[in-house]
């Protein structure tokens, strides 16, 4: 009887144990829908949970690349369609602001100030997307503008470009919000180096800052670092399995319904749908000081 009393007890402890979920290290992302046999980079997700948007070079859009959307409806993405902003050309980096008025995102289309500029186009009251707005010349010249995004505090917009006066190949700039646009941006300090760095985001109000680093051989790492007292840190490797200083990991953002998760863009070993796949994970804490300028 003490026997059975026993392995009742144990039973029942296993039953209502908690349980370690996929998203305890990561889990991807609308499998056979959002994530597919084709990549996907750079999911962003609105404030209210509604609306996802990311860039996908998979059959159906306008051409090369393109931004693409799912709603959620009925506790799953509906099937995904390309946005009407997109061009025969290529769409890129897509970033929803945490107030709900833009979609920020990067395009080589005619028309531009050259290469990759940054543009965006407001969010309308019936969920459509009025027209594209390229930033100005005060953020896009004559070079590349990728990956944009804005802190969801003071408004300024983070972005990556390969122009002159950084540290070296892609480097991490920053423009500050001034009325409806931006100032001219300056290299954020202590995060570029001679390599290239590019997908940056916020994390924690803009007490860390992640981002991607290339490995020389066409990859890139995630890398962390925190502002501490108007310093930012040495970076280090976001902690991930999959993501290795050889493989090819990048694009993550902050998941703005749920902030204490990331989207981020790679190659995990399983589950896996295709090519980049997106995955979504913890996101990390930081005990940084936000004053970094």
């Amino acid at each position: 009887m003490r026997t059975r009393s026993l392995l009742l007890a144990l039973s029942m402890s296993l039953l209502f144990a908690p349980r370690v979920t996929a998203l305890a290290e990561f889990g991807i992302e609308g499998i056979g829908v959002v994530s597919t046999r084709a990549d996907e980079l750079r999911a962003t997700r609105s404030a209210d949970g509604r609306r996802l948007v990311w860039a996908s070079n998979r059959d159906g859009g306008a051409g090369g690349w393109d931004l693409w959307q799912a709603t959620w409806q009925d506790a799953r993405w509906s099937d995904p369609r390309p946005l009407p902003l997109d061009t025969a050309a290529d769409e890129l980096d897509p970033f929803l602001d945490a107030d709900g008025r833009w979609l920020y995102f990067a395009s080589n289309r005619k028309g531009g100030h050259g290469g990759f500029d940054l543009y965006r186009a407001a969010l309308r009251d019936d969920g459509g997307f009025g027209p594209a707005q390229n930033l100005g010349p005060a953020i896009n010249g004559a070079d590349h503008e990728r990956s944009p995004a804005v802190h969801d505090q003071d408004g300024s917009l983070l972005l990556a470009s390969d122009r002159a006066g950084g540290a070296g190949g892609w480097d991490l700039w920053r423009a500050h919000r001034t009325g409806d646009g931006f100032t001219a941006p300056r290299p954020m300090t202590g995060l570029n180096d001679a390599g290239d760095e590019f997908d940056g985001a916020w994390l924690a109000g803009g007490r860390a800052v992640v981002f991607a680093r290339g490995n020389g051989n066409g990859g890139a790492q995630l890398q962390l670092s925190h502002c501490r007292h108007g310093r930012w840190s040495a970076a280090q490797p976001l902690a991930l399995s999959f993501n290795s200083a050889e493989g090819d990991t990048r694009a993550a953002l902050v998941d703005a319904s749920t902030p204490g998760e990331l989207l981020v863009s790679g190659h995990a070993r399983a589950p896996r749908a295709g090519g980049f796949d997106l995955y979504r994970m913890r996101a990390p804490a930081s005990d940084g000081s936000g004053d970094c300028r």
